[in-house]
């Protein structure tokens, strides 16, 4: 009964229903409609298996009665506005997680993203040992990761992100949950080191620890990441998990990836090509970027941004072919941009400004290709697409379109002008001296005229 603006409350759905019908119900898929009202007792569905309330208009605080649903694999309760627990994502959900998953024994999925659910996570959440996806995104969750959670070893998908969760990355994620796939912990106060731990997620494909406040180098285990080093996308065993044999499941976690590029977040939804992902952006890590990096294959996302990073960039970061966004602005990286970054066809986003690289930027037709700004607030930095020339690269300006042209007409002037004056005084001198020496009475008057000048030039000198 999805998606067919189905109103009114949930409670006068459940009241109608044969009671002898309840005890059968199995499947129950009321999303995407206009459901309003708080989440009633539903402990009377005792035989239900999947249960969907996802993007209704419920509110209120989760009823504790959820808790006895001992059959129950599959909830969607996300996107509505309910205010205690459950999968209640996207609705209008509030206050905190009721203690009551106990006896959910055979509970695979689990999403309460997109609430206002706040307090602690329960101690009971965590004894869900068949839970296979954990979404619990976008709440006011507090304090540390309870250590019991370490339990749920089958753990494929865990999503913490944008909570107000607090202390160090428990270095059991690494120890006990070797199954993960997707790990986000992006938008918390986490603080400390990652934890050598975190080396035995061998099965990973997305790493999302930005935006918390972690600190010291970026360990070099990212090598053991076997997943992203191998190219070919491992999506069908991921999507597999979240289908159900048995028709009880609704959906597949839906794989959304929040990029922060250039202080703008983006969310990319189902990003096929955006699963092996390495995000450790807006943090305060330091020291250099592991040459390590460039064993991970199959990457196809590295934010590093917004961190204390320095040194060089690794030239070994032009193997990763598959590589279509890279964000190492706003670090304090130097030296000159490897060649090998002009070799990664496939490179759709390039962020390295606000660094202290130097150089000219390698020629190729991809680097060139970006705007000015993915290269901008590097001082020392050169070449094209900059308007900044290197040092020898200056060609001297030609003249060109009018400036010729009044050049030439020039040239044509003078040179008339200069002939026109020849002509006149060969002309003028050849007029004369040719008439006195041609005249006779001329040629006389000419000659006592020249006497007469001797004699008088003669008698001075004397």
């Amino acid at each position: 009964m999805s998606s067919n603006n189905l109103s009114g409350e949930l409670s006068s759905f459940i009241q109608s229903s044969p009671s002898c019908n309840r005890h059968i119900f199995q499947i129950l898929d009321l999303s995407d409609n206009q459901i309003t009202g708080s989440l009633p007792d539903l402990s009377i569905l005792s035989s239900l298996r999947s249960l969907g309330l996802s993007n209704n208009k419920l509110i209120g605080e989760m009823h504790k009665g959820i808790g006895l649903l001992h059959e129950l694999e599959v909830l969607y309760i996300d996107r509505n506005s309910l205010e205690g627990t459950s999968d209640l994502s996207d609705n209008q959900i509030k206050g905190p997680l009721p203690d009551c998953w106990g006896h959910l024994n055979s509970l695979m999925s689990l999403d309460l993203s997109h609430n206002k659910l706040s307090g602690k996570i329960p101690p009971s959440l965590t004894t869900l040992f068949n839970l296979e996806t954990l979404v619990l995104r976008n709440n006011n969750f507090i304090r540390e990761l309870p250590s019991t959670l370490k339990n749920c070893s089958n753990l494929v998908i865990l999503d913490m992100s944008d909570n107000l969760l607090s202390g160090l990355i428990p270095s059991w994620i690494g120890d006990s949950l070797r199954q993960l796939k997707i790990l986000s912990l992006r938008l918390n106060h986490f603080f400390g080191t990652l934890p050598s731990y975190l080396c035995y997620l061998g099965q990973i494909h997305l790493l999302d620890v930005s935006e918390n406040n972690l600190s010291g180098s970026i360990p070099t285990y990212v090598k053991n990441f076997t997943k992203i080093v191998d190219k070919s996308l491992d999506l069908e065993g991921l999507r597999n998990r979240h289908k159900s044999n048995r028709h009880y499941h609704f959906g597949i976690y839906e794989f959304n990836l929040f990029l922060t590029w250039k202080g703008q977040e983006y969310l990319f939804k189902n990003p096929e090509l955006l699963l092996k992902s390495i995000d450790l952006s807006s943090n305060h890590l330091s020291g250099e970027i592991p040459i390590q990096f460039g064993q991970l294959l199959g990457l196809v996302s590295l934010n590093l941004s917004r961190n204390n990073l320095s040194g060089e960039i690794p030239s070994d970061i032009g193997n990763l072919n598959s590589l279509d966004f890279l964000d190492l602005s706003r670090n304090y990286l130097s030296g000159r941009i490897p060649s090998t970054l002009s070799q990664i066809d496939r490179l759709g986003v390039l962020d390295l400004s606000h660094n202290s690289l130097s150089g000219k930027i390698p020629l190729g037709t991809q680097l060139q290709s970006f705007d000015p700004s993915s290269f901008e607030a590097n001082l020392d930095l050169c070449g094209k697409p900059l308007e900044k020339f290197c040092p020898g690269d200056e060609t001297p300006i030609k003249p060109q379109g009018p400036a010729a042209n009044d050049k030439d007409e020039n040239s044509v002037f003078y040179g008339a002008f200069y002939m026109s004056i020849g002509i006149g005084i060969f002309t003028g001198f050849w007029g004369l001296i040719g008439s006195i020496l041609l005249w006779k009475p001329w040629k006389n008057a000419y000659l006592k005229f020249l006497d007469k000048l001797t004699v008088k030039i003669v008698r001075c000198i004397r």
